[in-house]
């Protein structure tokens, strides 16, 4: 159901990386895009903590399964399904939808280009058609230096990786002090013979939050995580608006009857 995006070397979305170079791409714009057709077919976005609190107005947030689980935020409970973009990569007539920042960030990432540096570079992936040598949109350089559109991407990625040291220490505390579970939902629509049963995801246990030590729960609340925790669980109910728009778009699989 929530898988975490798979690690072939590259992040999700991105087909290939290269640093911005005021020299290699001093004639190179972006292009303002009307559509995401790379999230079309996306079922689930990475989050950070930060926007938990807008996401889970929108969309639930689980966490991926497996050792070392990510936020993530549901738009479809099946691979292949965004119940919220159309398949051109447009959101649906009517949407009031919260963009996560992972989306917004593409194709712009900040990496690493040595393994022994810390330094990081403002890198792209060459393959997104919205930024190029073309014609129209704005430049990237001018004069050889970054124009005010470079700087604020470049700070909206430094941001980015603030936000995501933030959401590797709230996992980290969640892992610390056993609170994720295997997550398991059962819908059963009026008229089906049988339950719809998702899992594959975990979440938090309610009932372990609940014993929590004294001196833990404080840790938490003076931490700040007890209202993201929070968010977290009161965004687990969207789950059944996500069955319901696929439901009602043909996105759920006919359940063949049970047995005699």
């Amino acid at each position: 159901m929530a898988t975490a995006p798979q690690n072939q070397g590259l992040p999700l979305f991105y087909n290939d990386l290269q640093p911005l170079s005021s020299e290699l791409h001093a004639n190179w714009r972006l292009r303002r895009a009307d559509a995401a057709p790379f999230l079309a077919k996306q079922h689930a976005v990475p989050l950070t903590v930060e926007e938990f609190p807008l996401v889970q107005r929108h969309m639930p947030i689980v966490f991926s399964a497996g050792d070392d689980p990510v936020p993530l935020g549901l738009m479809g409970l099946n691979e292949g399904i965004n119940v919220f973009f159309n398949e051109d990569g447009r959101m649906k007539d009517g949407e009031q939808l919260y963009i996560p920042a992972y989306v917004r960030r593409y194709p712009y990432m900040l990496a690493r280009l040595r393994p022994d540096s810390e330094e990081m570079s403002l890198c792209f992936d060459p393959t997104s058609d919205t930024i190029g040598e073309y014609d129209e949109g704005e430049p990237l350089f001018t004069d050889g230096k970054p124009t005010e559109l470079v700087q604020n991407i470049l700070k909206f990625n430094e941001d980015f990786e603030v936000a995501g040291q933030k959401t590797n220490f709230f996992m980290k505390e969640l892992r610390e002090m056993g609170l994720l579970m295997e997550g398991e939902v059962a819908i059963q629509p009026e008229g089906a013979p049988q339950p719809y049963i998702y899992r594959g995801f975990q979440m938090v246990d309610e009932n372990k939050l609940n014993e929590l030590r004294g001196d833990q729960l404080r840790k938490i609340v003076q931490n700040g995580l007890l209202p993201l925790i929070y968010a977290h669980l009161f965004s687990l109910s969207l789950i059944r608006e996500i069955f319901g728009r696929q439901l009602q778009a043909g996105g759920i699989a006919p359940q063949p009857a049970p047995a005699a």
